[in-house]
Parts: structure tokens; C-alpha cells; sequence
């Protein structure tokens, strides 16, 4: 049996594994500024006859040294997981990204289902993804595989600052808080992204100037992820994942910028639901 946990800024998801079943065992808030509380809340979902616990972490976990770049949970920031958690707990720890485990869930239970190569796409309030193959996550040094979103790639004028202390990222305008500034760039209102997605949706001349924009900024680099690894198949979750017909639209200029004709769709919304986490973590335990 593997106790598995999806950790969120404010609440803490918690499942067990036996087998192929997955039982949801409740939740509770998460001690975002108190480590000793963090573990003792994992604690209490403790029963006889686990054999490891496995922690889905909304931040980089470096797969050498256990430990963690967990900025929204302060509890957690820079703490080695692994021993920290394992001396309080007495079972083995694996801690892992949860994009990493939302590529893993939709690889083996979603739809990656089949696919060798799956590379997971979130689009929601920030970027990120993970690459699985052959059923296995790939975690690269640093534990950084995957990150799309990050890197020098646009230019003036949409070369914004982004929080990881870079300019021109994609996440600055492919996100949905990224879309939400390149509208107030493009048109000057100030709209969130469901509205700018609905008005899209409806005709709105300056939404459908907006998103045909980030439909452009946003398929180049997503090319060249699958002109470099090479998916056939890319699920994407987040908010962004919700907008009807935004992945299909999405899909259409990636399928046009990669070498390999495809002629299904490659970006597919994801299917495993906020369950995802849970999923991908005990999958890998």
C-alpha cells in the first residue's frame, strides 16, 4: 500500500494505493509556514501496512539531493523532503513535481493512454509540464525537465520580466495570467481570461486579435518541444485547458510548425480531472 498526497498552497489531498485502486482518504489545510505541522499532517493519514509515501509538490524537486524549490509553501522551501519526511514518517518518501505527476497520471490512465512518448502541458495561472516515456518520468539534473515555459524566447515588445528572473519566458503571455497582460497590452482592457476566451469564443473583434496573438507566441515554443522529444500525444490541464475549442485552435498552428506531418491532434485536453496529482504520484511510488 502507498499513502500518496497532492500538496496545494491551502489544502492537502490524501490517497492510498493498493494495487490498481486508488482510495481518496479526505484532506486538510495545508501548514504552509510550520514544517513540523506539515509532516505531523501527513502523519495523521498514517495506517498499518504502508510501504512508502509519495507527495505530488507544486514546486522543483531535485531528484539528488531530495530537496525542494517550493516558493507558495514556505514550510517546505528548500527543506530535503525526503529525510526530513521519512525520519518523521518511518516509511520511504518519494517527493516529485506535480506537473511531472499530472504527465505521469495522463500517461498511464489518461489521454497518453497507448502513447510512448507523452509530454503533459499545463496552461493555467503559471506553465509548466513533464515528459514520460516509456511509462517512466523523466527527471532531468535539477529536476528541471520539462519547464517549458522558461527561457529568453520572445522579443520586444513582448519580452515582459518573468518572476523567474528572466525576460521574454513564455509564461509571461502564454499563461492565464499571461493572457490576461497581453490583452491589457494589445487592447488596453483589462479582462480576465475567461472573459477574454468567452468574448473569443462570441466574435469580439479584440479577443479574437488577442488570442490569434497568443496562438502565435505560444505554438513556436511548443514546437520546438516536440520537434525536440518527439510525443505523439500532449494533454494539456489548467485553467486554460477549460476554454472551449482554445486547444484545438492551439493544436492547429503547433501541427503546422513541426517537422513531422501529424494529422490527429497532438495537444488534447486532459482527462484525469483534479485527481491528477494523487494519481501520478502513487503511480510512481
Amino acid at each position: 500500500m502507498i499513502l500518496a498526497f497532492d500538496i496545494g498552497g491551502s489544502r492537502i489531498r490524501a490517497a492510498l494505493r493498493q494495487g490498481e485502486q486508488i482510495r481518496p482518504l479526505g484532506e486538510v489545510p495545508t501548514p504552509a509556514r510550520d514544517a513540523g505541522a506539515f509532516a505531523e499532517a501527513l502523519a495523521g493519514f498514517l495506517r498499518p501496512g504502508l510501504h512508502g509515501v509519495a507527495l505530488s509538490v507544486p514546486g522543483v524537486i531535485d531528484p539528488e539531493t531530495g530537496r525542494g524549490k517550493v516558493a507558495n509553501i514556505p514550510a517546505i522551501d528548500g527543506a530535503d523532503l525526503r529525510e526530513t519526511l521519512e525520519r518523521r514518517l518511518g516509511l520511504p518518501v518519494l517527493a516529485l513535481n506535480d506537473a511531472d505527476c499530472f504527465a505521469l497520471a495522463e500517461a498511464a490512465s489518461g489521454a497518453g493512454r497507448g502513447h510512448r512518448v507523452v509530454f503533459g502541458v499545463i496552461l493555467g495561472s503559471g506553465i509548466g509540464g513533464g515528459l514520460v516515456i516509456d511509462g517512466r518520468i523523466v527527471s532531468g539534473a535539477g529536476g528541471l525537465t520539462g519547464e517549458w515555459g522558461h527561457g529568453p524566447v520572445l522579443r520586444a515588445p513582448y519580452d515582459l520580466p518573468c518572476p523567474c528572473g528572466q525576460r521574454g519566458c513564455v509564461e509571461t503571455i502564454g499563461s492565464a495570467r499571461g493572457l490576461e497582460r497581453l490583452h491589457l497590452l494589445e487592447s488596453g482592457a483589462a479582462l480576465t481570461a475567461p472573459q477574454i476566451s468567452a468574448a473569443w469564443a462570441a466574435g469580439d473583434a479584440r479577443a479574437c486579435a488577442t488570442i490569434g496573438l497568443w496562438r502565435d507566441l505560444v505554438s513556436g515554443p511548443l514546437a520546438m518541444v516536440v520537434n525536440v522529444l518527439g510525443p505523439s500525444v500532449m494533454p494539456v490541464g489548467g485553467g486554460l485547458s477549460k476554454a472551449p475549442g482554445l486547444i484545438a485552435f492551439l493544436d492547429q498552428a503547433l501541427r503546422a510548425r513541426i517537422l513531422r506531418r501529424h494529422d490527429s491532434p497532438l495537444l488534447v485536453p486532459a482527462i484525469c480531472g483534479p485527481d491528477a496529482g494523487l494519481l501520478g504520484a502513487a503511480q510512481d511510488a
